[in-house]
Parts: structure tokens; C-alpha cells; sequence
């Protein structure tokens, strides 16, 4: 079994995600702050073989705003913990992540109130299982931190 840490990339906060090439399924862990220490003992934990981070596009797959912030942090995940990296096209997890808490929440499932951390968190599990489910040759030409 081979597990990968998945990251839905924000200014503010960074949603985690944690899942396997078994199941091919993630679930989300607590969202975290720009903290390398944080990222680190993630790493430690897991020992995961690759990290999937969330590459933000625009509508019709064209760069925007974070885009750029999105594969500086891929890059420096490589840099720091030296395990390949791959982005994923993250365009509409956030929206389908709030769907997925809201129905949570109403099936009686989700007791809390949803915290905007939920939130990044389960963006992060739906990029993850998005790339679990591409075959492996799209895995591979997904890598693209060698060219941030």
C-alpha cells in the first residue's frame, strides 16, 4: 500500500488530506496554517510516497492569481522533504467540498458546525481522490514541480 498526503493550498490555511493506492480513497485530516514544523510532522507520520497539491485554474484551465502561490508551494514541498510532487486540476473542489459538508450536516452525520478548515480539508480530500482515480500515466504527466 502506498500513501500520499494531499494539500488544498490557501493564503490563510492549508487543507489536508491523507489516502492510499488501495482503496484509492482519502479522507481529510485538520487543516493546518502555512507551518513547515506542521507539514513536517505530517511527512513524519505518514511517511507518504508523493504529495498531490491542488493546482488552482481558471474556468477554462488558464493561470490565475494562485496559480503561481500553488506551485511555489509544490516546489518547496519537493525542496524540503525530497518526494515527488504532483499537481491536480483542483478547479470546483471547494464548491463540491461545502456540498458534501452540507448534506453531511443535514443527514445527521455532521454534528458540528462546519468550520472553513472542514472545508479546505475536504477540498483536499476530493483533489486527492480525484488523482487517485486518473490512470497512472496521467499521474506521471501531472508531475510538474521540476518546472514551477
Amino acid at each position: 500500500m502506498t500513501v500520499y498526503l494531499g494539500f488544498d493550498f490557501g493564503t490563510r490555511r492549508i487543507g489536508v488530506s491523507v489516502g492510499d493506492s488501495v482503496t484509492r480513497s482519502a479522507r481529510p485530516l485538520p487543516a493546518i496554517t502555512q507551518d513547515w514544523s506542521a507539514i513536517g510532522r505530517l511527512n513524519a507520520e505518514w511517511g507518504p510516497a508523493a504529495f498531490v497539491v491542488g493546482l488552482p485554474l481558471g474556468r477554462d484551465g488558464e493561470d490565475q492569481p494562485m496559480t503561481g502561490r500553488a506551485r511555489a508551494f509544490a516546489a518547496e514541498l519537493k525542496s524540503r522533504f525530497g518526494r515527488p510532487v504532483y499537481l491536480c486540476d483542483e478547479r470546483y473542489t471547494s464548491v463540491a467540498a461545502q456540498g458534501d459538508l452540507r448534506l453531511a450536516r443535514a443527514g445527521g452525520t455532521l454534528r458540528r458546525r462546519v468550520r472553513k478548515g472542514d472545508e479546505d480539508s475536504a477540498a483536499a480530500r476530493l483533489i486527492l481522490e480525484q488523482w487517485l482515480a486518473e490512470p497512472r500515466e496521467t499521474q506521471d504527466r501531472g508531475r510538474k514541480t521540476d518546472k514551477p
